[in-house]
Parts: C-alpha cells; sequence; structure tokens
C-alpha cells in the first residue's frame, strides 16, 4: 500500500483549494452519526479524514473528535474547538482512549482483505468502547462495475479552485472485485496515479468480519443501488 500517501496528497494538492471546506456533504455525514447513535456529544474517531471537514463539521456539532490522516490533505485542516487531528498512519498510530463512535468515511478497502481485517480488529479491540458503533463507507461493486471503462475529463475551473486540467480513468476487476481509479495531468499522461479500493456487497462484508470482534448490524440500502459507496453500521460482537 505504498501508493496511498502519495495518491492522496497529489490529489489533495489539485483539488484542496476548491474542496477543504465544509460543505452539504460533512453536514449529511454529522446527520447519519446522529440518526444512526443519537445526538451525543460522543467521543468520535474519524480516520482516514482527508482535508479535515467532516471532523471539522463534527466538532462544530459539539462532538470531541480525534481525526487521523497520513496524506498531505491534513494541511488544510482548520484548528477548532473540541478537535485533534494526528498526521500518522492508522495502522500504526496509537492511541490513549476509547471512541463512542469510529467513522472512516470514503476510503475503506484500500489493501488485502487482510489489511481490511487489521484494521477491523484495532477498532474492536482498541478504540471501540462495549455498546460503540463504527460507521464506514464501503465501496459498492454494482456502481464501481457499471463504471468499467469509463474516462473523464475534468477542466480547469480556477474561480472554483481547481487549477488541474486533469483525465480519469475508471476500471473494475470482477475477479478480484477490486476498483482501480486512476488519474493524471491532461498534458503529462506518463505522470498518472492510482487508487485501488477492493469492494464489498453486503453479503462479503459479513464474511469479512467474521473474527474481528464487530458484526455488521445495518447498511443503506438506497446507497447501495444508486452510490459508489454504502454506510455500513458495525458494532462489537456480544458474548
Amino acid at each position: 500500500m505504498d501508493w496511498v500517501r502519495d495518491f492522496y496528497s497529489r490529489t489533495g494538492m489539485w483539488w484542496g483549494p476548491a474542496e477543504a471546506k465544509v460543505g452539504e456533504r460533512d453536514h449529511r455525514r454529522v446527520a447519519k452519526v446522529h440518526a444512526q447513535v443519537g445526538d451525543g456529544p460522543w467521543r468520535i474517531l474519524e480516520l482516514g479524514s482527508g482535508y479535515g471537514t467532516t471532523a471539522g463539521a463534527l466538532a462544530a456539532a459539539g462532538h470531541t473528535v480525534t481525526a487521523v490522516e497520513i496524506s498531505e490533505r491534513v494541511r488544510f485542516q482548520t484548528a477548532a474547538e473540541r478537535l485533534t487531528v494526528l498526521n500518522e498512519d492508522f495502522y500504526a498510530v496509537r492511541l490513549e482512549r476509547e471512541f463512542d463512535v469510529v467513522c472512516y468515511f470514503n476510503g475503506f478497502g484500500v489493501g488485502s482483505d487482510a489489511d481490511q481485517r487489521r484494521l477491523l480488529r484495532r477498532i474492536a479491540g482498541e478504540w471501540l468502547r462495549p455498546g460503540g458503533a463504527a460507521l464506514i463507507d464501503v465501496s459498492n461493486p454494482f456502481v464501481w462495475q457499471s463504471w468499467h471503462g469509463d474516462e473523464e475529463h475534468r477542466r480547469p475551473d480556477p474561480e472554483q479552485g481547481y487549477a488541474y486540467e486533469l483525465r480519469e480513468r475508471t476500471t473494475f476487476d470482477q475477479v478480484t472485485c477490486t476498483a482501480t481509479d486512476t488519474w493524471w495531468p491532461a498534458d503529462r499522461p506518463d505522470e498518472a496515479i492510482s487508487q485501488t479500493l477492493r469492494c464489498y456487497t453486503p453479503a462479503d462484508l459479513a464474511l469479512l468480519l467474521e473474527g474481528t470482534g464487530l458484526r455488521l448490524t445495518g447498511h443503506d440500502p438506497v446507497e447501495l443501488r444508486d452510490e459508489h459507496e454504502y454506510l455500513a453500521v458495525l458494532r462489537p460482537v456480544t458474548p
């Protein structure tokens, strides 16, 4: 998974000036947290926090938030009350407390099944308090498969903060259920970079969870039908 830091750092450089601000998606995520666990306030851990906009929105909603992000996107993070930001690898970071809620929006599926289980075990065994919930966006194979072979051309829009002309190609491997999303500057195709995401149906996710200490207790059926990722609600396995 050596590509992770570079991919998200470079794309963050391209898109950060436009996207590193709290928007409607962040408010929707806050609403999803409240819908699943109540209004709190809670102690929340956000993994793969990116620009930190959702972490900031959660903190603004009254929660105490710890955000962990490996890439340079963390440099766009704005300081906020009740928010701690760690520029670290969540496979290695050491945290001193348990959390009521662990969130991982838009990113689960990096690496192998073994990598996902290693992270899930950390969530269950180190970070999530008994009775807590993990809310994880899972890449949806049905939608990613429909995008196989698609190419996009993103033109610059400096007024909105998009300074680069970029191209994108999406592919999907049906055997491994893996999506690959490749981007490059329009005039420099030799500089292409890719992210690779393992996709899981709810049934596959339930199998992945076996032995991790977590169980699947819910998912959004509308997102599963229409969106490239769906929210999975995980809770600790009870004896």
